[in-house]
């Protein structure tokens, strides 16, 4: 089928794919911020104790493979790339990749799904001088945020599902629901729809489960402890809940398109650990990834581009 699009291009954030990538990998994400060697040590030890890399270029390509495949389908036989801000493959080098190739055109897919500056803003800033510094008669544009698409939404209440099949019947309803995204600064947060883009698909969940004992909860803050983030944080929360006799809670960071550190550590380690102090059964319902639901709602809004 005839468009005026010559590719897709996946934008994402990026991570070690091996550990002797972590250290350079972290230096480069903490670039012009003032981080002492120890803290940069204790992150990549993070990284070791889930497997000594990070899953998230590896799933952005399966997730790139299925879109592509989805999209001929429908009789768009489209390249799909991955670049990425943190790690190769630098979008810099995709770009000029894409450009090689005489597309003029692209389709951008920002995989975030809630924004902010550093979320959304930053990415579509950064592509632009990209292209501006490389000189490449490139356009991009952007598909729409999907925080509250039926079928992420679907594919969210889907992966719960199968945390609560677990837990007995009678303590089915108190058990208690909680949905995470990344932390930002308050500052960020007051300019930006991040916090109700978060709280609304929380809800489109809980409501399509029938599961009303739900609340949202922060993670993974990066920031100084000087400066104001998104609060409560998901440990803080387990601690306050044990206080209140809660014995299983289901957490799903819903604000992650794909596991990654955030997931694999914050919550499958950091966060179970808060949760067995205190007598608590965390269930960890599992990100969107590849999932075929969330492909398809990548898929139409692909092709809501595609055909404007």
């Amino acid at each position: 089928m005839s468009t005026e699009f010559g590719a897709i291009v996946l934008i994402g954030y990026g991570g070690p794919e091996k550990k002797e990538d972590i250290i350079p990998f972290l230096k480069r994400v903490s670039r012009g911020r003032p981080i002492p060697e120890e803290r940069l040590k204790e992150v990549a030890h993070h990284y070791e104790l889930i497997g000594g890399k990070s899953p998230l270029n590896e799933l952005t390509y399966k997730q790139g493979e299925k879109l592509k495949f989805f999209l001929s389908e429908k009789g768009y036989d489209l390249p799909v790339f991955v670049g990425m801000r943190n790690w190769h493959p630098f979008y810099q080098d995709t770009l000029k990749q894409v450009a090689d190739l005489g597309v003029k055109k692209a389709v951008g897919v920002i995989m975030a799904i809630y924004q902010c500056d550093t979320s959304w803003g930053r990415y579509q800033r950064e592509l632009f001088d990209a292209c501006k510094e490389q000189n490449l008669d490139l356009e991009f544009v952007y598909t729409d945020v999907l925080y509250d698409h039926p079928l992420f939404i679907e594919n969210c209440a889907d992966n719960i599902k199968s945390c609560f099949n677990q837990i007995s019947e009678e303590e089915f309803e108190a058990t208690k629901l909680i949905f995470t995204a990344h932390s930002i600064p308050t500052s960020m947060a007051e300019s930006s729809p991040y916090v109700s883009q978060f709280e609304s698909s929380s809800r489109l969940v809980a409501e399509l489960l029938g599961h009303k004992n739900w609340m949202t909860a922060y993670q993974s803050r990066s920031g100084s402890p000087l400066s104001s983030w998104l609060e409560p944080d998901i440990c803080d929360v387990i601690d306050d809940i044990a206080k209140e006799g809660v014995k299983n809670i289901v957490v799903q960071s819903i604000g992650f398109l794909c596991d990654h550190v955030e997931v694999l550590f914050d919550i499958g380690i950091e966060a179970k650990e808060a949760a067995e102090k205190n007598g608590i059964n965390l269930y960890i319902a599992k990100t969107v990834n590849d999932d075929n639901l969330y492909i398809r709602s990548l898929e139409e809004s692909v092709l809501n581009k595609l055909n404007s």
